[in-house]
């Protein structure tokens, strides 16, 4: 029986362009600019993009603006 080390690939949950685009409340067009741009990594399975849910939470942590 495999054991899942941490990191592996299989834990991790990838969201599509339009899961990412509603958690985000913007346009799925943002997600492309994002994704093109570098600014949001992804994997790209055949002509679509997914992206890790941890590379969202992360994207959205490190983008908070202190407007205090």
């Amino acid at each position: 029986m495999p054991t899942n080390k941490p990191g592996d690939i299989s834990e991790v949950k990838f969201l599509t362009v339009a899961e990412v685009a509603a958690l985000m409340r913007v346009s799925k067009m943002t997600v492309y600019r994002l994704v093109h741009n570098g600014e949001l990594p992804a994997v790209r399975v055949g002509r679509s993009f997914r992206v890790s849910e941890d590379d969202v939470d992360e994207y959205l942590r490190s983008s908070f603006f202190d407007a205090g």
